[in-house]
């Protein structure tokens, strides 16, 4: 399991923003993604929230990359 916060290039629906979360927290990606659904339903900023986190995490082969 990896404990750093970048976007996985597999099992990513979108962008791998909630991949990217479930694998950091331990957990299962669609509950991560019904979670963010869910939320969608009530007032406040998750669409900015998820497109800053879409241009802030790294993605998976660039982290990788970096690291060596």
């Amino acid at each position: 399991m990896s404990r750093k916060l970048v976007r996985p290039r597999e099992g990513r629906m979108f962008a791998g923003v909630c991949a990217g979360l479930a694998r950091r927290f331990g957990t299962s990606a669609g509950l991560i993604r019904l979670l963010f659904l869910l939320s969608l339903l009530l007032p406040g900023t998750q669409v900015i929230i998820y497109l800053a986190l879409w241009i802030i995490m790294p993605n998976e082969d660039r982290h990788l990359v970096a690291g060596r």
